[in-house]
């Protein structure tokens, strides 16, 4: 895992750290979700829809073994919370690194005892696609985004 991987897990167990309850983390989650960039509705395709999520999600990478950006959305706002978060930790990374970071941010937040059965699957979709197309780019594969 690299160091800025491991910083920003780090940062988003200690944000949800200073929520008293899930009330409270929820809201959270909605508001990372509200700050997410737009997603262009070009983009919102069969072929970026992440399967096995309840809500629509779509993803997004481009870039090449040396860094790939992510782009993700979705018609829920708490799925996009979830995104916001993902994106924090693995867009902009090598893609080896993608590859090597396990998400610890789940545990830590304590995520997977609070995520309903669907969303817990949906969220280990979006992660399951991130590395596969990370494993693309590391085995020297160039990821375009299309026209928005």
């Amino acid at each position: 895992m690299s160091a800025r991987a491991r910083e920003e897990q780090q940062r988003i167990a200690g944000e949800f750290a200073l929520f008293g309850d899930w009330s409270e983390r929820y809201q959270y989650l909605i508001d990372l979700g509200r700050s997410l960039p737009p997603f262009p509705d070009a983009w919102r395709d069969e072929a970026h829809r992440i399967h096995g999520c309840q809500s629509m999600v779509w993803l997004v990478a481009e870039g090449d073994a040396s860094a790939l950006t992510l782009h993700a959305g979705s018609d829920s706002v708490i799925v996009s919370g979830l995104i916001a978060l993902v994106l924090r930790v693995y867009s902009g990374l090598p893609a080896a690194d993608i590859v090597a970071t396990e998400p610890d941010f789940i545990h830590a937040i304590g995520l997977g005892s609070h995520l309903s059965p669907t969303r817990s699957n949906g969220l280990a979709a979006l992660l399951a696609r991130v590395k596969a197309l990370a494993g693309r780019a590391a085995a020297g594969e160039v990821l375009v985004a299309p026209p928005r």
